[in-house]
This record gives C-alpha cells, structure tokens and sequence, in this order.
C-alpha cells in the first residue's frame, strides 16, 4: 500500500521538486484569474475594441521579443531561486496597480498595456528560470516526469481558476478580481524561499563571461546544430500565430457575439480544463507510448482542428461547444509541452540551459503578437467567425513541420549531451547533428 503511494506520488516525495511544485501551483491559480480578468476589464469596463484588446493581449509576448535572449544570459549567471523569488514578488507589486486605478477612476487602457508588459518582463526571466532549474532538482531521466508533475499543477489551476475567477468577478469586478493573482505571486515567492537544489551548477563568473552578446550566441548556436529542436520551434511557433490569431478575439466573441457572461465563461473554461488535468497527467506516458514525433503531431493537429467548432457555435450551443473544445484541446496540448520541454532540457547541459530555454521561448512567444495582432485585425475586416476558422487553419499548418523534420521518425528522448566546443561556429558537426532514433524502425503506436 504504502510503496503504491509512493510510486503514484514519485517527485513530490522530494522536497525541494515539491516546493517548485506547490509555487507553480499557487500562482497559476491566480494567473487565471487575471487571464479572465484583464482583458474583460478592458472589454467590459473600458469598451475595448478588438485591436485594442489584442494590443493588450500582446504585450508579455512583447516583453519576451525584446528581453528573452538576455534573460537567459542572466539566468545562466545568477542563481535561477532568486530570479523567480524577484519575478513573483515584482508582478505582485505591479498588479495591485488595476484595482487601485479602477478605484480612483483613473483607469485607461494605455495603463493596462503598461502593466501588463511591466509584468510581462519579470514573467520573462521567472518562466526561463523555472524551465531551467527543474534540472538542478531531478535527474535527467526523470525530466519528462518532472514536467508531467508541474503541467499538472498549471491544469489543475486552469480547472479552478476560470470558475473562481469568473465568480470574483461577478461578486466584485473584474479590476478588483485582480487582487487574488497579486497574493498567488505572494504566495509562490513564500514557497520558493525555502528550495535548495540538490544538483546546483557552478555559477559563471565575470572571467568567464565572453560579454551579453558572446553568451547569447552561444546559445543561439547550440541551438541552431539540432535539428530536432529547429524543427520542433518552427511547428510551435506556427501552432502560436494560428492559436493566437484565435484566442485574442475569442474572449469577445464569446461575450458579445454570443452573449456569454462572464461567470458563464469562466465554469465552461473549467469544465474544458478538466481535459488539461488528464492530458498533463497523461502527457509523459503518451510520449513513451506514442513516440515523442507522433505525440507533437497529434497535439498540433487535434488541438487546432477544434477552433473549428468555436467557430460556427451559436448561442444555444455556446457553452456546450466551448467546455467540449476545451476538453479536447486538454487531452492533446499537455503531451505536447511535457515532451517537448523535457526533451529540450534533455538536449541541454545545465549551463546552457538558460540561454537555449531562453532562445527557444524567444521564438516562440515572438510569434505570438504577430498572432494576436493579425487577429485583431483579421476581425474588423472578416469578422470574429471567420477570424476563428482562420487561425485554426494556420495552426494546422504545424503538422506539416513536424511531418518534413527529423521529428516525424523521434520516438524516444535523445540521450543527453555534453556542451559544444567554445571554438566560434566552424559547421563542426556536434553530437545534436543527427536524432537518436531507434534503427531502421518507425515510432510504434
């Protein structure tokens, strides 16, 4: 009985996995609210129009475009504990500014741009820290494990987050409703304190600096030798301009269009949640069973096939199609992080693994504005329906990198590997040059 449990618990017996755990799950929870909150402060409050509600969207994927690269250098050189105890404490400062603001009536969206790219900065060296200090606590072989555990977390939040934040928004506002992410990140910071990674890398030191520039070259080369990671970015950032071009109306179409309220919103997204919490639970066995090239496949492929429903709901249906797209988006999208983030950090020697978690988050999230600005767009000229269909259709397009790379054939992680040379980039072939697939032998289902 008792060693069951502890096979079923496996990580969160280790204190320190536990306490990045509990963070992560704390501070997604209230992260969901304001995920709610924020834009329908600007849709509700503020009568956004659409581009301005996809502007708002925008601006954290802003913060990486422009602060991601050098993020990971300083992430790599300082101890990564307290880049996210500074990242939590600093977002909670910055949010306690909406409510404030509503309350004084001085409110303006040219504000909420402001704050949610301030906050979007400190997100930026919080989420490249959190990516990469999961290594200094588990094993390499238990990485896929370690990730299935955190996305967990972030889809159990994502099933109680929307509900709470849909209810603290109708019993208080949606300005006011901000306050619950502010204490989460309070909350986050308090657990963070007390971890001590068990496997802590050699910190750099100013000898060993070769200059922001140098470091970030470094790791922009390494991650330009594999071919498995290049192709894994390209099907990402395709799969973020079609989801994006989706997601940054889909808040008004559901509101206005379909006349959703928001309480009404926020148990449908719950309800879909509930697919995440299985899909992450899921998400490190369906890479074993699938292939690691299959899973990335049918995640991209299913989850933005299903925009395709949103897309033609009308009111009687709209609640039943959105919790139901949910669910469907939460099976397949959870093995696709899990898998593809572990086999990155598995790729990576701890003291890259800053700057080629930072390279890979700067081209996918750079992506997303384009995404979300096109949808903006796309709206006033097309129409929220088509503006859907539309972005499910490029995210398709995903499928069609994975099916053309090295992917389609990588069914198991790659073994892990040592660092490149530090020699300038000589086309020296490195051991990322070619994928560890089995022989001869295409992924088994």
């Amino acid at each position: 009985m008792l060693a069951s449990l502890g096979h079923y618990l496996g990580l969160l017996r280790q204190a320190d996995f536990r306490r990045l755990w509990l963070s992560m799950s704390v501070s997604t929870l209230g992260s969901e609210v304001t995920f709610l909150a924020l834009p329908l402060v600007a849709i509700l409050v503020l009568k956004a129009s659409p581009v301005e509600v996809a502007v708002l969207g925008a601006m954290p994927f802003v913060a990486f475009a422009l602060f991601g690269l050098p993020a990971g250098v300083w992430v790599d050189r300082l101890p990564r504990k307290r880049v996210m105890v500074a990242g939590d404490l600093g977002r909670a400062a910055i949010l306690v500014f909406v409510p404030l603001a509503a309350i004084a009536g001085a409110l303006a969206i040219w504000e909420l741009y402001v704050i949610n790219f301030a906050a979007g900065v400190l997100t930026v060296f919080f989420e490249i820290a959190y990516q990469s200090i999961l290594p200094e606590l588990v094993e390499r072989e238990r990485l896929a494990e370690g990730n299935s555990r955190l996305e967990v977390s972030r889809s159990a939040s994502q099933v109680l987050g929307p509900g709470l934040g849909g209810a603290l928004i109708g019993a208080f506002g949606a300005p006011i409703a901000i306050v619950a992410d502010a204490l989460s990140y309070l909350g986050s910071a308090a657990f963070l304190i007390g971890l001590h990674p068990s496997r802590p890398r050699a910190l750099r030191t100013a000898a060993d600096s070769k200059g922001l520039g140098g470091e970030i070259l470094e790791g922009l080369r390494f991650y330009r030798r594999s071919p498995i990671l290049l192709s894994a970015s390209a099907a990402v950032i395709t799969l973020n301009i079609g989801f994006h071009m989706a997601g940054a109306i889909a808040l008004i179409f559901y509101a206005r269009e379909l006349g959703m309220t928001p309480e009404a919103i926020g148990i449908a997204f719950s309800i879909g949640s509930i697919g995440f919490l299985i899909g992450a639970a899921a998400g490190a066995a369906v890479g074993r069973r699938l292939g690691v090239g299959r899973t990335l496949m049918l995640g991209c492929g299913v989850s933005s096939a299903a925009w395709y429903l949103l897309a033609f709901a009308s009111k009687d249906s709209a609640f039943a199609l959105l919790a139901a797209v949910g669910i469907i988006q939460g099976l397949v999208l959870p093995p696709v992080f899990v898998n593809n983030v572990a086999l990155r950090q598995t790729l990576t020697p701890d003291e890259l693994s800053g700057r080629v978690n930072a390279t890979a988050r700067w081209m996918h999230w750079t992506a997303i504005p384009f995404g979300q600005l096109a949808g903006g767009f796309l709206a006033t000229i097309v129409g929220l329906r088509f503006t859907l269909a539309i972005g499910a259709s490029v995210g398709l397009l995903s499928v069609v990198f994975l099916l053309l790379s090295p992917m389609r054939r990588l069914h198991d992680m790659p073994a892990a590997v040592h660092p490149p040379h530090d020699a300038a980039d000589d086309g020296a072939v490195t051991p990322l040059d070619e994928p560890t697939l089995p022989l001869g032998q295409a992924p088994a289902l």
